[in-house]
C-alpha cells in the first residue's frame, strides 16, 4: 500500500513534468521503452530492485541500456528515484505514468485476448466497437490465449467483456438449466 502511494506521487510528478515541459509522448514512449525493457528481462528488474547493487552501479547499467534512446527528463526521473533508494517503485511508477497520461488524453488501454490471431480489419472493427461502448479513444493491446476456443476475452481495470466460446456455452448451459431442460 505505501509502495503505490509512492509510485503514484512518482507518477504524478513525471508526468507534471511531462506536460510542463509539453513533453508527453516523448515521456511516454520513454516510459514504454522501460517497461518493456522490464518486461523482457527478469534478471534486469532483480538487479534494479535489488538493494545490495550500489545506486551508482543500477544508474551505470540503465544509462547503458537506454543511452541515446529516451530523453533527458526521463532519464533524471529514473536517476532521482535510483538515488533516493526508491527502486522498488520504478516499474510501478512507470505504470501509473501511462494511466495518469491516458486518463489525461481521455483513452482507455484494454487487453485482449484471443483464440487466434485476428487480422487488421478484425482488431479495426474490435475498436471501433469498444470506443462506441466506452465512449473514449481506446488502445487495445492484443495477446493469443490458446486456452480459448473461439471468440475474445477483453479487460479494461476491473472491468472484464467475455465473449468467448466457452463463456458462451455456459451461458447457453444456464438457460437450459433454469428453463427445466436436462442436458444429460
Amino acid at each position: 500500500m505505501v509502495s503505490s502511494k509512492v509510485s503514484n506521487r512518482y507518477a504524478l510528478s513525471l508526468i507534471s513534468i511531462a506536460l510542463d515541459k509539453n513533453m508527453l509522448d516523448t515521456v511516454y514512449n520513454d516510459v514504454k521503452l522501460l517497461i518493456g525493457a522490464f518486461n523482457d528481462s527478469d534478471e534486469l528488474q532483480r538487479v534494479i530492485e535489488s538493494p545490495v547493487v550500489r545506486p551508482e552501479l543500477k544508474i551505470s547499467i540503465l544509462d547503458e541500456i537506454f543511452s541515446g534512446k529516451i530523453d533527458k527528463e526521463t532519464t533524471n526521473f529514473i536517476h532521482f528515484i535510483i538515488e533516493k533508494r526508491r527502486e522498488e517503485i520504478l516499474y510501478s511508477a512507470a505504470e501509473k505514468f501511462i494511466e495518469l497520461r491516458n486518463e489525461h488524453l481521455g483513452i482507455v488501454e484494454l487487453v485482449v485476448k484471443t483464440a487466434f490471431e485476428l487480422n487488421d480489419d478484425q482488431k479495426a472493427e474490435l475498436k471501433e466497437r469498444f470506443e462506441k461502448i466506452l465512449n473514449k479513444k481506446t488502445i487495445l493491446n492484443f495477446n493469443v490465449d490458446n486456452n480459448l476456443i473461439g471468440g475474445f476475452i477483453a479487460q479494461v481495470g476491473d472491468t472484464v467483456y467475455d465473449a468467448s466460446m466457452k463463456h458462451q456455452l455456459e451461458l447457453l448451459k444456464k438457460e437450459f438449466v433454469q428453463g427445466g431442460l436436462s442436458l444429460n
